[in-house]
């Protein structure tokens, strides 16, 4: 039998395709001899991987199991004076870390490798956001003056003192070479209040002013977000709950996070971005969604910021024992001990020159005696703002390490006299704040539980506004004064501002983007079924 192709010009009878497919056979098998080696290595490779995976579920196994651990012993301690959730979950982690350093002979520490992307990227953005969505904005915005003081005089008036006073110890303690821009990348890592660190000690609900002015300075940067009001206008505008409450959900979080990734991409302060859109949305998207949408944003928003607190302080107490960063060290450790107190010093100092000084100018401002900031809560105010967090770990890794390896000496140093000055401040001015706040600022016997005029923003469901002395616009009603000179306005800007914000509020902003009030009557929606209750 002969196969013939005459295109070809080539006759192949049946032994011949028989011999052609032997030497294809044999070709085959060479080729796999030659190859064996690299097969060898490439199954290698494979155990490898697979082994790899199955360390890393171990370890984010390891690693929940402490995040559950956490929330457990600090609902325990919930009522206890000294400790909050940061501290005990810092101690866990401390905890932690010898027990991973005795298991694995001392070569590592922590579960997880800690990356500045993941945490400036994935792990901040929620709880910025939480704190804007959550934030009395009435305290915020009736002290945004004295919160700008503190924020941006006040910070450059602290990374001036750090900078300068670490140039000029430093370079008389033999640590290295440092070159200016490293002093003055000292000077930003610890002139900066940690609004982590603010959010865990003070409470907005017992110390509203206090919590504004503290932690609207670690916000104060420099942008604005527009974000908020494009997702209040589309769910203001398409109403998707009427269709699913899900979609109003997912898009609110990802309009959020939408608008920190903008503002990275433009290099702009995506910190303050997120947390003005969170205030934006609370002020217009968050009333125009189903009230099924209102506790489930409401819930998953404080749900998220939580369990990225945990793991930022619990990972900080980890990280603080990784043997990699102390061994550079290790011949001279009376040297970083000496670096991490002289840092300390300097933040005592630099915080103390401005938040005093800055205090009283703007107690200048103010008429009334409940609008002044007393001493008392001036040394609070000092004080919250001492602790250094995450934030400045992240940021010391950013400068001092390469692929997150130090190179130098002088490197190794700083990197570790961030860490003790986390750790110092972190348990040292965390566990006394409270103690602090309760002593010097002692609650009212009887608090003021008449709702506000803000009483459907998300945290009022559970805990109504404190007024702090304060009256709300609400109360003063018509009794606002009116400016009648350059003078005034300037002398009395809280209340004039804002009662003309509201106008210019209530006349265009709110009948596009909705709000309170503003939101149209549609089948199903919260207002028609309010109005059926009120029947």
């Amino acid at each position: 039998m002969v196969w013939r192709k005459t295109g070809l010009g080539i006759d192949i009878g049946g032994r011949k395709i028989l011999s052609v497919l032997s030497i294809v056979v044999n070709l085959y098998f060479v080729d796999l001899a030659k190859m064996g080696v690299d097969l060898g290595n490439l199954l290698a490779k494979m155990d490898i991987l697979s082994t790899s995976d199955h360390t890393s579920v171990v370890s984010i196994n390891i690693f929940v199991a402490l995040l559950c651990a956490c929330i457990v012993i600090g609902h325990m301690l919930e009522e206890n004076r000294w400790m909050n959730e940061s501290i005990t979950a810092l101690i866990i982690g401390l905890c932690s870390g010898i027990v991973i350093l005795l298991v694995t002979g001392g070569r590592s520490s922590h579960l997880l490798v800690f990356s500045e992307d993941l945490f400036f990227i994935y792990v901040l953005p929620p709880i910025i956001f939480n704190a804007g969505f959550q934030v009395k904005k009435k305290q915020f915005f009736r002290n945004f003056i004295t919160i700008m003081l503190f924020g941006a005089i006040g910070t450059l008036v602290s990374f001036a003192i750090i900078s300068f006073g670490a140039m000029k110890t430093f370079k008389n303690m033999n640590i290295g070479s440092l070159e200016i821009a490293d002093y003055l990348a000292i000077g930003a890592i610890f002139s900066a209040t940690d609004s982590v660190c603010t959010l865990q000690v003070l409470n907005q609900d017992e110390t509203p002013l206090l919590y504004s002015l503290v932690f609207g300075e670690g916000v104060v940067n420099d942008a604005t977000s527009v974000a908020g009001l494009l997702c209040a206008f589309i769910i203001k505008n398409l109403y998707f709950g009427r269709h699913s409450t899900d979609r109003e959900v997912a898009l609110m979080m990802l309009m959020a996070y939408l608008s920190y990734m903008l503002a990275e991409l433009f290099y702009l302060s995506s910190i303050l971005t997120v947390f003005f859109c969170g205030i934006v949305m609370s002020h217009y998207a968050w009333h125009n969604v189903t009230e099924s949408s209102r506790i489930t944003t409401k819930h998953a928003f404080a749900t998220l910021s939580f369990i990225c607190e945990l793991f930022i302080f619990l990972y900080v107490g980890m990280d603080a024992l990784d043997i990699e960063k102390w061994k550079f060290i290790s011949d001279s450790p009376g040297t970083s001990v000496g670096v991490s107190s002289i840092l300390i010093g300097l933040i005592l100092v630099g915080r103390a020159a401005f938040v005093f000084p800055l205090s009283f100018l703007s107690n200048l401002t103010k008429k009334t005696p409940y609008e002044k900031i007393e001493i008392k809560q001036q040394v609070t105010i000092w004080w919250a703002g001492l602790m250094r967090g995450a934030v400045s770990m992240a940021l010391a890794y950013n400068k001092f390490t390469s692929e997150g390896f130090t190179q130098f000496r002088a490197n190794a140093i700083m990197i570790t006299s961030t860490i003790t000055v986390v750790l110092f401040s972190t348990v040292v001015f965390g566990l006394l704040t409270k103690p602090l706040v309760r002593l010097l600022l002692p609650s009212p016997k009887h608090l003021n539980r008449t709702l506000s005029s803000e009483s459907t923003t998300p945290k009022s469901f559970i805990v109504p506004l404190l007024d702090n002395g304060q009256n709300s616009e609400a109360d003063l009603g018509s009794h606002i004064p009116r400016p009648t000179s350059l003078r005034m306005l300037l002398s009395t800007p809280a209340h004039t501002v804002h009662c003309y914000w509201r106008k210019f509020d209530n006349a265009f902003m709110r009948p596009v983007f909705g709000g309170r009030g503003f939101v149209p009557y549609v089948p199903g929606s919260p207002i028609e079924q309010s109005m059926h209750q009120t029947e």
